[in-house]
């Protein structure tokens, strides 16, 4: 009898033996990896997506596709990246929407900070307001009284719900004591081209995305969103020093897992975008973007979003910000 269950125990452990393999890190990615960016192609999610994953895939001998799934400010597709399998072969290219402003919501089908995991804090990227040539302002000092002369008839495009977009005009509106009507869209870039086209009056963009276009004069920059000038548009001033003393948003973004991945694969996953982060050819991308590399620990970047949820969570609560 006791031999039996000996035996009986072999067999187990030998029919469990290769998915126990399977899971070591060692032998990770053993087939093609996703990554979800949750905004249409052409903003910066996109970019950066894009620019992480050529690399990776090389790196990890294995293709490593962009899956675009837009929708609810960037929630459609998270919500797809927590419904997959945690095995740690579906990745999210997540933003401040997924990291720190999701109480804006009354109700999600997910909870954030808990059915998500960072892997790791990818990036920095400086932003600008900008606004339709048409628009009679030129300085955010002129453009702060056209607001308030005319609350809630100026709109402005954003990447969706609780996008960085989204929050750093909120929070102009909350410190400059301005009313903008809000106009969401799946991403920055169709928020984009509306605003060339003039259906929206101005936007709270990424300075890499938006430069063509401020450049080509098809749109006019006022000021930028950093608390320093930014050396591709060293003419623009801080928003801080020339109408909103104190006025900073720097949109944040993350590579983030369901929460079930097992920590060797986060692990790994770690190591290995931080390797990319730091290539020179992917410097000099990031360089070109005006985008600032990050990296660290996924305990760093858990730190990372804990701090910008508390931070934002008072921007929501206090100017009433609310999304369905």
């Amino acid at each position: 009898m006791f031999y039996r269950k000996i035996a009986g125990i072999g067999l187990m452990t030998g029919a469990w033996l290769p998915l126990l393999v399977q899971a070591q890190p060692a032998d990770y990615p053993a087939r093609p990896i996703r990554l979800v960016v949750p905004y249409a192609p052409g903003g910066i999610a996109d970019l950066l997506g894009r620019v992480i994953a050529q690399p990776l895939g090389v790196l990890y001998n294995r293709p490593l596709i962009i899956e675009n799934r837009s929708g609810s400010g960037g929630h459609v597709g998270a919500e797809a990246v927590v419904n997959a399998p945690a095995d740690g072969y579906t990745l999210m290219l997540a933003t401040i929407a997924h990291n720190a402003a999701y109480s804006m919501y009354a109700k999600l089908s997910y909870d954030p900070p808990k059915a998500l995991k960072p892997v790791i804090w990818i990036a920095e990227s400086a932003g600008a307001l900008i606004v339709h040539p048409s628009l009679p302002v030129k300085t955010v000092p002129e453009f702060i009284a056209l607001a308030k002369a005319q609350p809630g008839a100026l709109a402005y495009g954003s990447a969706g719900h609780g996008s960085a977009l989204h929050m750093a005009a909120e929070l102009f509106n909350y410190m400059a004591g301005t009313k903008m009507t809000h106009v969401p869209y799946r991403g920055s870039a169709p928020a984009m081209t509306d605003l060339i086209g003039g259906q929206v009056q101005l936007m709270f963009e990424n300075i890499a995305t938006g430069l063509p276009y401020i450049k080509a004069k098809r749109i006019r920059a006022l000021g930028v969103t950093s608390l320093k000038r930014n050396p591709s548009l060293p003419e623009v001033p801080p928003i801080s020093e020339v109408g909103v003393k104190g006025y900073e948003a720097a949109p944040f973004y993350s590579i983030s897992v369901a929460s079930g991945v097992p920590a060797d694969i986060v692990r790994k996953l770690n190591a290995d975008i931080d390797k990319v982060l730091h290539m020179p050819d992917v410097m000099a991308r990031w360089s070109d973007l005006g985008v600032t590399p990050v990296g660290g620990s996924p305990e760093d970047a858990v730190r990372k979003n804990a701090l910008e949820a508390e931070r934002w969570s008072k921007v929501i609560q206090a100017a009433g910000i609310r999304a369905e």
